[in-house]
């Protein structure tokens, strides 16, 4: 509720009963009626009107108010071309460029834009006036006088190169090239210029020879003063060091760029395109697009199917910081495990500074590294095996069907992997992590087995359990 309507009420109440006591005179009522209207604010009510915070400017101040006035403005700010200005842009633009600016001149009324014409002032205004004609390095960007490369440009063949290499040389000669030279037939007689050289009379060719050979000594002579100033023919060691790291080898002209870097390459090269296999087999219907599996495929014979379908478990992980002279490098170890739980079981184990790279070597190594594991009747193993790796000691022995799996986490994995349903393990000693996984898998493949056992006493073995319950034991 607000606080305004209690004291409304106890105002108007007093009101009332001030008018019930006695009548008002009139010339109370005449003072006290401005003060019938009250405002619930704190603000000071202001009688007069607000002055304006801009002093208006009449239109004679302005300067812009006569027609000649106009005129005069508009023929200062907006001037037309004058007969040197278009001499000078029809250096640079060909007619129907001068037709069409020509036109677009006429079109716009100089007048116009002094009466309509307005200058911007919102914050997206240009911070200068300007014409834009010439280029300011600070606000402008770098123009672009070079052309765009040439899409369709080639490595240069032999022929090409050959003549591009004499183009080069040729434009690096000081002198007058071979053929600017006079000839003797220069130094005859005008008459005898169109006749044919032993036709001469002997006098004339002894005088010709004669201007001949001073006017080879003298181009001999300036050619060697030439070559005593340091100003000899033929490239220097700077020229041939530029032609080899600018020139271009390509059929482009030897054009230049509008920047540093070289432009990128198509997506099909023109002559390197269908000359490199790719990575992906289509065999693998897209399953394997980065190509990781393609290496495996080759070293275990299996396709991405059977790959695909192995179980890969990561079972240990490890952290070590090494001090180098780079400073802390962590390292990551892992061992992982793979296996297509009916009887084919491996480990792998790898490392490196990032998780998901050591993660990925030894899932590969893993199912790289597979074996069989021999198992009896399909669920557990034969007899009762122990392993030693390091100061880890590990004994599996071999249980009756239904006892489960009564291991450790670790080796729960690995015979979850390699298709073992009984079994029990004991760990009487260390148990490291990784030397428990190794100390599993080494026992597991060093099982015994009955028939080498029975070869070699010379005796013939027979399962009475398969005997006795008909083969029906699993």
């Amino acid at each position: 509720m607000s606080s305004a309507r209690p004291a409304a009420r106890s105002i108007v109440s007093w009101r009332l009963a001030s008018a019930s006591v006695a009548p008002p005179s009139s010339s109370r009522l005449a003072a006290s009626a401005p003060s019938t209207c009250h405002h619930f604010h704190s603000s000071t009510q202001l009688a007069v009107r607000r002055r304006p915070r801009f002093r208006n400017i009449p239109a004679e101040e302005m300067g812009l108010v006569t027609n000649q006035k106009i005129d005069k403005w508009a023929a200062k700010k907006f001037p037309k071309y004058t007969p040197e200005e278009m001499e000078e842009l029809s250096k640079n633009y060909s007619p129907e460029q001068i037709a069409a600016l020509e036109a677009g001149e006429a079109s716009i009324d100089p007048r116009d834009l002094t009466i309509q014409g307005r200058l911007r002032t919102d914050s997206y205004r240009m911070p200068y006036i300007d014409d834009f004609a010439d280029i300011q390095p600070i606000i402008d960007k770098r123009p672009r006088r070079q052309p765009p490369p040439d899409p369709m440009a080639r490595f240069m063949n032999l022929d090409e190169f050959t003549e591009d290499l004499v183009a080069w040389s040729q434009s690096l000669c000081k002198g007058e090239k071979t053929g600017k030279l006079k000839r003797l037939e220069a130094f005859v007689p005008q008459e005898f210029k169109k006749v044919p050289e032993g036709e001469w009379p002997a006098g004339v060719r002894a005088d010709a020879v004669s201007k001949y050979t001073t006017y080879i000594e003298d181009e001999a002579f300036k050619a060697k003063l030439s070559t005593q100033d340091g100003s000899n023919d033929g490239p220097s060691d700077a020229d041939v060091l530029e032609y080899i790291l600018e020139r271009s080898s390509m059929t482009d002209n030897n054009l230049k760029s509008n920047s540093s870097m070289a432009p990128a390459l198509p997506n099909k090269v023109p002559g390197v395109a269908g000359l490199y296999k790719n990575a992906v087999d289509p065999e693998d219907r897209g399953n394997d697009e980065e190509g990781i599996y393609q290496d495996l495929k080759k070293r275990t014979g299996m396709t991405l199917d059977q790959i695909l379908k192995i179980t890969v478990k990561t079972v240990v992980t490890r952290y070590v910081t090494n001090q180098t002279r780079l400073g802390k490098i962590q390292t990551c170890n892992i061992i992982a495990l793979a296996g297509n739980r009916d009887g084919w079981l491996g480990i792998g184990v790898a490392s490196s500074v990032e998780f998901q790279i050591a993660k990925r070597k030894a899932e590969l190594l893993a199912i790289q590294n597979m074996q069989p594991i021999r198992r009896y009747e399909d669920r557990t193993i034969y007899g009762n095996v122990e392993a030693k790796i390091s100061g880890t000691v590990v004994r599996l022995n071999a249980r009756p069907p239904g006892f489960g799996l009564r291991v450790s986490h670790r080796i729960f994995e690995m015979c979850r992997a390699a298709g073992i349903k009984d079994l029990a393990a004991t760990i009487p000693r260390s148990r490291n992590p990784m030397n428990t996984v190794k100390a599993v898998f080494e026992a597991l493949r060093n099982q015994p087995d009955p028939e080498e056992i029975a070869i070699g006493r010379g005796k013939k073995l027979v399962d009475v359990r398969k005997v006795y319950y008909g083969g029906q034991v699993y």
